[in-house]
């Protein structure tokens, strides 16, 4: 009867833990759906779904990896400084090229570009999110796996949905900027190795990752906008 309880005991952990680890992923995984459809966004529509599954297949195999190295993760100071300076950067390239996909002359995006962004901006959006995972995993691979690839299709799905809405909506291609501008901050302001010379300030914390999508929004629409001005202007249509 013992051996019967804790298995049951073991089997409701187990589960308790998988559970605690998708839902870790469909909560933090959020903005990188956000970055996924930006990022494929301007790919061929036929091509789209093919970016969503590489980048998000290779972003899983990533954060596996980071996974099983969290606790040096830990040990390393300005990872997170480098991690929100390489989203904000992230965000204004792809304002700039969703502006520029169909200028004149332009090489149209590529899958593997595509893919690119989305990995660099996995590794270094999802810290938070792998160091989560590990505590409650405590280095389960089994559980680790399933609770990941169950997870998959929830981002899949969410990011297929955004592209789509980018289409009809321009206005999210900002609202997602804006988004990444705001990751981007809160992740170099509560970087460890800043605490000996920023104070822990929430008031600070959200002054810094307003500036942070400001100065996100600022940049891309403004060098969107100069790029406008000086395309040259297509003659109006013979009457």
């Amino acid at each position: 009867m013992d051996s019967v309880a804790t298995g049951h005991t073991l089997n409701g952990g187990f589960l308790l833990s998988s559970l605690s680890i998708i839902l870790i992923n469909i909560v933090l995984s959020g903005d990188n759906s956000v970055v996924i459809a930006m990022a494929v966004h301007g790919l061929p529509k036929d091509k789209r779904t093919k970016g969503i599954l590489i980048g998000t297949l290779g972003a899983v195999l990533l954060r596996v990896f980071f996974t099983l190295i969290a606790s040096h993760l830990l040990e390393i100071q300005f990872i997170k400084l480098v991690g929100g300076a390489a989203i904000l950067w992230i965000a204004v390239k792809l304002l700039l090229e969703e502006a520029g996909e169909h200028a004149e002359g332009k090489a149209p995006v590529t899958v593997w570009h595509a893919v690119w962004i989305i990995l660099v901006a996995d590794v270094t959006m999802s810290i938070d999110n792998v160091l989560a995972v590990a505590g409650v995993s405590h280095g389960n691979m089994t559980q680790l796996w399933l609770s990941l690839g169950l997870s998959i299709p929830l981002v899949i799905f969410a990011s297929t949905m955004l592209s789509k809405l980018m289409d009809r909506f321009p206005i999210i291609l900002i609202l997602g900027a804006a988004l990444l501008g705001k990751v981007g901050g809160e992740m170099i302001i509560t970087d460890p190795g800043l605490k000996a010379w920023i104070p822990e300030s929430r008031v600070l914390m959200y002054a810094f990752e307003a500036l942070c999508t400001a100065a996100v929004l600022l940049i891309g629409i403004g060098v969107r906008r100069r790029r406008a001005a000086a395309a040259p202007h297509q003659p109006p249509p013979a009457q």
